[in-house]
């Protein structure tokens, strides 16, 4: 391999790397963060050439939303709910319809049940979900479905879509769809639990551990950029010596 090819692999190396970091630091940082999905970041091989001349290079990643759930916090909340299962809640904010885990919600005076921050929460067709401000806090079944007094007011609406590779965050747990989310209908491996906050999937422990291992493996390749880049510079000078 060429010296200046071993300057562009590690390179490459450097800035997979420093991506793997910044997700790693993100996932660390929001290890308390309700409701909160750990970024991934799967790397690949970027083969340049052929037979004994080919140079593997690493490819800057992709990333992607873990899909593992966090562990469940009673609560006892009325408004607090958990989702069983792969879905998702539906809230309504200036960036769209926004998919979170975050089941902190409320209701306003009007008798809308809001987020955390005060956005509308979505039923299964997309449309906020009302309440009645007179009877108190509803009463939800397995499935979502709510109730005040024993008569049905609405349905929390639980959804499922593909956050892409390229996906945006909004507000730490909360995920902007790249396409339009599809609402889950009838389907018994999905549905809600009330009183109950879904936490942060990630492991703190084990994403320090492997903050220690990246940054070092960071360490190692900026050294063997500077060797690398010395020894060129070096050869470069003898050549141009003579």
């Amino acid at each position: 391999m060429a010296m200046q090819d071993g300057l562009y692999v590690a390179l490459s190396s450097q800035i997979a790397l420093e991506r793997r970091l910044e997700t790693i630091a993100d996932n660390v940082a929001n290890s308390s963060t309700v409701g909160f999905r750990a970024t991934g970041v799967k790397f690949e091989d970027v083969v340049s050439g052929l037979g004994d001349k080919s140079i593997s290079f690493a490819s800057s990643g992709d990333t992607y939303i873990s899909n593992t759930s966090g562990p469940m916090r009673e609560t006892g909340n009325p408004f607090d709910f958990a989702i069983r299962g792969d879905a998702w809640f539906g809230i309504e904010t200036p960036a769209g319809t926004v998919m979170t885990r975050d089941g902190r919600f409320t209701m306003s005076d009007a008798g809308q049940l809001v987020s955390i921050e005060g956005y509308n929460v979505l039923d299964a067709g997309g449309a906020p979900i009302q309440l009645d401000p007179r009877n108190g806090p509803p009463t939800a079944g397995a499935d979502g479905t709510l109730r005040q007094r024993d008569q049905q007011v609405g349905a929390l609406g639980l959804f499922t879509f593909d956050p892409g590779g390229e996906f945006v965050r909004f507000s730490n747990s909360g995920i902007v769809p790249a396409g339009e989310p599809e609402p889950i209908v009838d389907r018994l491996d999905a549905g809600v639990a009330q009183g109950f906050l879904e936490e942060s999937n990630v492991n703190p422990m084990l994403e320090m551990t492997r903050l220690i291992k990246v940054q070092r493996a960071f360490e190692n390749a900026a050294a063997m950029l500077r060797s690398t880049e010395s020894s060129y510079t070096d050869a470069i000078k003898t050549l141009g010596s003579k």
